[in-house]
């Protein structure tokens, strides 16, 4: 009996150490903010369209949250692309990396 309960006292202590671990490691949810920004930092840049569709809204909420990221001292830059493509937003500068 004394097995027994050494194996049930080991195999709580495995299933704790197990759980903690898993809430350790989790990753931290990333933000629709923070996701808009991967975006707009890529080379390439993205599209109002992309950026709508990527993150589940309407077009005015991305054109608000791109205003919100200027507000907030994120440079984004527009480009056009020409060829009858949509207009492409890009961050070029990021609040607190000024110039000396």
């Amino acid at each position: 009996m004394t097995k027994t309960m050494k194996s049930n006292s080991a195999t709580v202590l495995e299933n704790t150490n197990s759980r903690s671990a898993k809430r350790g490691a989790a990753p931290a949810k990333a933000t629709k903010k923070a996701r808009l920004i991967a975006l707009l930092s890529r080379k390439s840049g993205a599209d109002e369209a992309s950026l709508s569709e990527t993150l589940g809204w309407l077009p005015h909420s991305t054109r608000a949250a791109l205003t919100g990221l200027r507000k907030a001292g994120y440079e984004i830059t527009s480009i056009k692309p020409g060829n009858g493509k949509p207009l492409r937003y890009q961050i070029v500068g990021v609040p607190g990396a000024e110039a000396i």
